[in-house]
This record gives C-alpha cells, sequence and structure tokens, in this order.
C-alpha cells in the first residue's frame, strides 16, 4: 500500500497510467478521499455522476490520487492553526516524492478549492486546472458548519485526545472564509494558469460560484452541462482536450 510519510502524516495515494502527471483531488469535503471518484460520498451504493479520471484519463496521463489528511487511509495530526495552506504542503511533498516538477491538477467539490491553493501557491508547475463542481459561499454557511460537525463527531469518536475547540478552529480557517474559500477573488482575476470550470448546481456547489469563477478568470474555458450519464462522455471528451492543449510538448 503506498503511503507517503511526512513529518506525523500518513498520506495513503495511488498512481494510475503513464504519461504526463495529472494530481487528482476528489470529491467528498474534509473526506475526501480518492474513492469518491468512483461512487458518490453521500451514497456509496450509487454511481457518481462524473468521470473517474483513474480510469478514464490514466490511458493518457500519470494520475496521481490522494486520500486527504484525515480521510480514507491517511492520518495526520490535528492543529487548531491548520488551513487550506497544510493540504497544499501535503500535495507538494506528494509530487515532490513523485519526481513531478510540472503538472496538471483536477478537483472535485473541496478539490476545486484545493486545485486553485495549488495556482496561488506553485504556479509555475501547475499547467491547467479542472474546477469540477466547485464549493463556495453564496448564503450556504450552515452547509458547511453542518459539514464540519459531521466530520469533527467522526474525528473525535476515534481521536479523543483531540480537543472540540481544536476541530472547531481548524473548521473556521477553513470554510469561515467567503467566495471558494481557499483564495480571493484578486487571485483569481490575475490567474494565469489555464481554468476549465464545470460549475455545480446545489447548495454546497453553487452555481453562482462557478459563474463567478469564469467571469473572473482571464484565462478559462466553461462546461456547464456536465453532470449525468447523458452528459458523461462528452465531459470526458472536453477535459481530454483541454488537458492535451495545455500539455507541454
Amino acid at each position: 500500500m503506498p503511503i507517503l510519510n511526512i513529518r506525523d502524516d500518513e498520506i495513503y495515494y495511488e498512481v494510475h497510467g503513464s504519461g504526463f502527471p495529472l494530481m487528482v483531488f476528489a470529491p467528498g469535503g474534509l473526506r475526501s478521499e480518492l474513492a469518491f471518484w468512483r461512487y458518490s460520498p453521500s451514497n456509496p451504493s450509487a454511481p457518481a455522476v462524473w468521470m473517474d479520471p483513474m480510469a478514464v484519463l490514466g490511458k493518457k496521463y500519470r494520475v496521481v490520487a490522494m486520500d486527504q489528511r484525515n480521510a480514507g487511509r491517511s492520518r495526520a495530526p490535528i492543529f487548531a492553526s491548520d488551513d487550506w495552506h497544510i493540504y497544499a504542503a501535503d500535495h507538494l511533498a506528494l509530487a515532490n516524492h513523485l519526481g513531478l516538477d510540472r503538472f496538471h491538477v483536477m478537483g472535485g467539490c473541496i478539490g476545486a478549492s484545493f486545485c486553485l491553493t495549488l495556482c496561488e501557491l506553485a504556479p509555475s508547475r501547475i499547467t491547467s486546472a479542472v474546477l469540477q463542481n466547485p464549493i463556495g459561499h453564496a448564503d450556504n454557511r450552515d452547509v458547511f458548519a453542518n459539514l464540519v460537525q459531521a466530520w469533527a463527531k467522526g474525528i473525535r469518536e476515534q481521536r479523543l485526545e483531540i480537543e472540540e475547540h481544536v476541530l472547531n478552529n481548524f473548521g473556521d480557517n477553513m470554510f469561515g472564509g467567503d467566495f471558494v474559500f481557499s483564495v480571493h477573488r484578486e487571485f483569481v482575476r490575475q490567474c494565469k494558469t489555464p481554468l476549465l470550470v464545470m460549475p455545480g448546481n446545489d447548495p454546497p456547489h453553487p452555481q453562482v460560484i462557478g459563474e463567478e469563477i469564469i467571469e473572473l478568470a482571464p484565462n478559462v474555458e466553461a462546461l456547464r452541462q456536465w453532470k449525468g450519464p447523458e452528459h458523461l462522455q462528452t465531459a470526458i471528451e472536453r477535459v481530454k482536450a483541454f488537458l492535451d492543449r495545455h500539455t507541454p510538448r
């Protein structure tokens, strides 16, 4: 089982296929694990309404997927000061471990905000970003408060040594902000990384957030019809074409 040890962290990851690298960040909020590319986080018996990039893109790309810290098979300490940057540090450490100098990124749900964080912190390394179902703040503060509470309850049941206030502070650091939570609008306005945005249409993934990213970003494409089996093949082809255009030759 491939595990990356970073300080006291254990990050589970998988590599599928070969070619130019593509790092993918799964849906699932704070429970984001690579299995959620294959089935719905809210209903494991139901197939996902999105593509599985490990399966469909691994034929051309070296697809790197992971369970995020404290999700799935990954474990890490939790501190009250942790925020989006601690996740980005994991992502870059895994890229360094695998020898990935430059790479594409693709994220669903919370993964879209992970992608934007990397675009801000390591712009010279990110060749393009696919943002599927981006999360964001749009009169939905209760949605993310409930998400954090449910996740924190699971953490406390397994790790009683972690105090409740630490988890509350962590949740505020992650979802207490505005827009897409991880970066500011001003960054997106000047982001040079090519983006393909696939807006969502439900409370955790407000359509208005996806549309605002499309409006702000200077180097952006939009794919608005992508959910469900009737759009699956079109979405796969659009993502493939986008990545191919931005793969260094």
